[in-house]
């Protein structure tokens, strides 16, 4: 295995913005650069995704599709209560049950299974931490901690079991509000902490405090959104298997094969060999699907236990009990009469919950790091709290805290613009970092490349910025509350973190065989956004075949080499990237085969059409697959044939990585930085509060783009999530830390007729430092939405002087607004 060099600096041609191609074209901008891959550089047509005819018929198999004979059912046993001691734990009922064949209680679990491991270990970046167990041996510290678990013929039975169960608590004072919980007399989630701060992450260049005291303007106010996931169409899911030999084969819908294989290696207490993880197709992703769940372990020990198959599914309910994405803002700053930000603070606070080993409470970092976004500030000060409570863990969202710093930035610039007099576009574009400026540093974050004013103004052009304005004065004078919104939204992606199994490099290796057939075998996985295809079109590219002759292996422990899997729309820039590495070598090794069977110069061959072509002289060809046939039939026994092995493994990474601080202090542990541009438009009914989304417009840069069609897909995607958090989702707990929605009739995500068409278009401004010039897709859009909807619902209430600063912006919270608008008007409610 090699490590691939870095990748040169972009030329010219590498930063400067291109018109948005024609539909599903591969942009050609960077033909300048050499190594810059043959499908975006000759602006290759992208093929259809290999598995959409499955997925639209439902022929599509997922984890609960899959059946091996014998498997038995698991149920889980959940805490009632969000803060308890545990007495005592009697399953002894349970276990002669109809149709049982296994139960575990703590006592079973802590005595056959060490500790689990951290999906991200809060120590690793100076914050606090605690031990868990598959099942907790003395508290529970949030409503649906699990328990006991049990395994039975029928899912019907096993559940019925859990019901036999018996569990004597010693109920504990529970804490809710984050607030609440950094109070000194709050409730202590881990009594070992002497409080409930698991970390504070600052962030600051500058003196702020001095800019703001010093700025002609000034203004300060409070944002907080509320407690929402990813609600994943597919929940999750896991099966187990133990051999006659004693070896495990484990299926489960995780973004993460690897790390989970050896998460369970250091829990069951084996060798990793003897672990075999296959990640099924997954029906969502988004961050939901990160491993380190108690689940994982319990359903192996559950099978050994029963000496049987056994799956679990996750319900609706227990999925909802996932969280994310639940922060507040108290925020100040000071800006001049062309509203320039001069100075900003901003204390952040995210309720992450009770501390699991899920991952998610690391979404309050880049929640701080990703400040002061597109934006050019000498001077701010930011600092994110993470604060333990007694709801349940977060795990990963898609825009993992990114989100709710564009929002946070994006309503400073719109109350700047509103308190001056000032277009919000106007604010914004002096506000940005000038395209010229880049590579940009701040305090944490090195800004690979960017043309904001550009992706800013294609949007207001898409949306007929003024006419927009102008049908809206018309429809305020007719007394309608109509309201546009603008955001742009900064987006960090493909992280680093050394020291654990978050990692921004990936490996893939590319086989040719003896029938000119290529197999790529990849560390990346597909959260169900088909990456494959993308890799396998990338390879074919190279090698100058159809792509239908490219397989692609993902998700496999027993075949892949090992990876990181999906996070952090890192597929292409890692996994991709390292196949086209892997390509460009076999094809050197054929070349030179070829070039000994055709008596001519490798470098004059040309592959393409599943061929390979003297350049000079075109009567001299052979295909592909007989150059490939010929190398194993005669390799080392034939002159010019040297080199037998058409199997190359290599790594590669994007080249933009600042792990060590420099002498300012600052780092950087992510790559790349796309963006994008939003526009929304919305009417409240201001009776009912009832908000209206009515047009939606977004130009995206991520770079260079191998898949329009997919990239697409992400964005759709993306800013319906968003939607979807700035105006429906909500997980709401009642005071005594009850979580209140436990189905879809409860947690309100959008569906296809909530929604107005989405018009999108792109602009592309590559990454000088992936070999690919992309930046990922995958996350872009959920900020914009967020803060795009929030802005216009502000907007639209501006003529009643009310503003909407608690999220979701649902007819409740709307209607509060509107009704404090008035009460400050007029003295007393409507």
């Amino acid at each position: 295995m090699t490590q691939s060099p870095p990748h040169p600096t972009a030329t010219e041609a590498l930063t400067t913005p291109v018109e948005t191609p024609p539909p599903f074209a591969v942009t050609p901008e960077a033909d300048s650069q050499t190594d810059v891959p043959r499908s975006v550089a000759e602006g290759r047509q992208h093929p259809l995704r290999r598995d959409g005819d499955l997925l639209l018929t439902g022929r599509a198999e997922f984890l609960d599709d899959i059946v091996v004979p014998g498997v038995l059912r698991a149920a889980i046993l959940r805490s009632p209560h969000p803060h308890a001691r545990i007495v005592r734990v009697d399953a002894s009922a349970a276990a002669t049950a109809r149709g049982v064949r296994a139960v575990l209680t703590p006592q079973d679990t802590n005595a056959l299974a060490a500790p689990l491991p951290a999906f991200f270990e809060p120590s690793i970046v100076g914050g606090k931490t605690s031990t868990f167990y598959c099942l907790p041996p003395d508290k529970v510290t949030y409503v649906g901690e699990p328990i006991a678990a049990v395994a039975a013929e029928t899912l019907a039975d096993a559940e019925a079991a859990l019901a036999l169960i018996q569990v004597d608590y010693e109920i504990l004072p529970a804490v809710i509000d984050a607030e609440e919980a950094m109070a000194a007399d709050a409730p202590l989630v881990f009594e070992e902490w002497g409080d409930n701060v698991l970390a504070a992450f600052p962030f600051a260049e500058g003196d702020a405090a001095a800019a703001i005291a010093a700025a002609p303007h000034r203004l300060s106010g409070e944002l907080h959104s509320q407690r929402h996931h990813t609600a994943p169409m597919e929940t999750r899911g896991y099966m187990a298997s133990w051999d006659r030999g004693g070896r495990l084969t484990f299926w489960g819908s995780t973004q993460n094969p690897h790390p989970l294989r050896t998460n369970l290696s250091t829990v069951l207490g084996m060798p990793e060999d003897r672990i075999r993880v296959i990640a099924t197709r997954l029906g969502g992703a988004f961050g939901h699907k990160f491993n380190g769940y108690a689940e994982e372990p319990l359903v192996c020990l559950l099978a050994r236990a029963a000496g049987a198959p056994v799956k679990w599914q996750e319900t609706r309910a227990d999925a909802l009990l996932v969280g994310a994405r639940e922060f507040s803002h108290r925020f100040t700053v000071g800006y001049d009469d062309n509203g320039r930000i001069l100075g900003l603070q901003d204390r952040i606070v995210g309720n992450i919950g009770a501390l699991g080993t899920w991952g998610g409470w690391s979404m309050t970092f880049p929640a701080g790091m990703t400040f002061p976004g597109p934006y050019k500030v000498a001077d701010y000060e930011v600092i994110s709290h993470a604060v333990v409570t007694n709801k349940a863990p977060w795990n990963g969202a898609r825009g993992y805290g990114k989100e709710t710093a564009c929002l946070a930035l994006e309503r400073m610039i719109d109350l700047i613009a509103a308190d001056r007099g000032l277009d919000p576009a106007d604010v914004r574009r002096v506000n940005f970092i000038p395209e010229d400026e880049f590579p940009f540093w701040t305090a944490a974050k090195h800004l690979d490349s960017g043309n904001y004013v550009g992706a800013l103004n294609k949007v207001l052009e898409l949306a007929d910025y003024p006419a927009l304005r102008a049908r809206q004065q018309s429809a305020r004078a007719e007394g309608r509350l109509v309201g546009v919104g603008i955001a742009f939204e900064l987006t960090p992606e493909g992280g680093d973190f050394a020291g654990s199994f978050v990692r921004g490099f990936d490996t893939s290796t590319v086989r040719v065989h003896p029938s000119g057939a290529v197999t790529v075998l990849t560390g990346v996985t597909s959260p169900g956004t088909g990456n494959e295809t993308s890799i396998a079109h990338l390879v074919a590219c190279e090698l100058g075949i159809p792509s239908e002759q490219v397989a692609v292996v993902q998700g496999d422990t027993d075949s892949c080499p090992y990876g990181f899997g999906n996070f952090s729309s890192r597929s292409l820039a890692t996994g991709g990237a390292a196949a086209v590495l892997a390509s460009r070598e076999i094809r050197s090794r054929l070349a030179d085969a070829a070039a000994a069977l055709l008596e001519c110069e490798a470098d004059a061959l040309v592959f393409d059409g599943g061929t390979v072509t003297s350049r000079t002289d075109t009567s001299k060809f052979v295909p592909f697959n007989e150059v490939a046939e010929t190398v194993y039939r005669r390799g080392l026994a034939a002159p010019g044939l040297d080199q037998p092995l058409l199997e190359v493994t290599k790594v590669d990474l994007p080249h933009n990585f600042h792990h060590v601080p420099d002498d300012k202090g600052r780092f950087s542990g992510y790559p790349s930085f796309p963006y994008s541009a939003h526009v929304a438009v919305v009417e409240i009914d201001a009776d009912t509060g009832v908000v209206e989304l009515a047009e939606y417009y977004a130009v995206d840069d991520c770079g260079n783009v191998v898949s329009p069609r997919f990239v697409a897909g992400q964005l759709y995607g993306a800013i319906a999530m968003g939607i979807g958090g700035a105006l429906w989702e909500h997980q709401p707990y009642s005071a005594d830390g009850q979580p209140t929605a436990t189905q879809f009739k409860h947690y309100l995500s959008p569906r296809a007729g909530d929604l107005p068409t989405i018009n999108l278009a792109s602009q592309h401004t590559p990454s000088p430092f992936t070999l690919l010039g992309t930046k990922g897709a995958g996350e872009s859009g959920v900020g914009g939405g967020l803060a795009a909807c929030t802005n216009a619902v502000n907007d639209a209430l501006a003529p009643l002087g009310g503003q909407a600063h608690h999220l979701p912006l649902n007819a409740p919270n709307v209607l509060a607004a509107i009704d404090a608008a008035a009460a400050t008007t007029t003295g007393g409610p409507r």
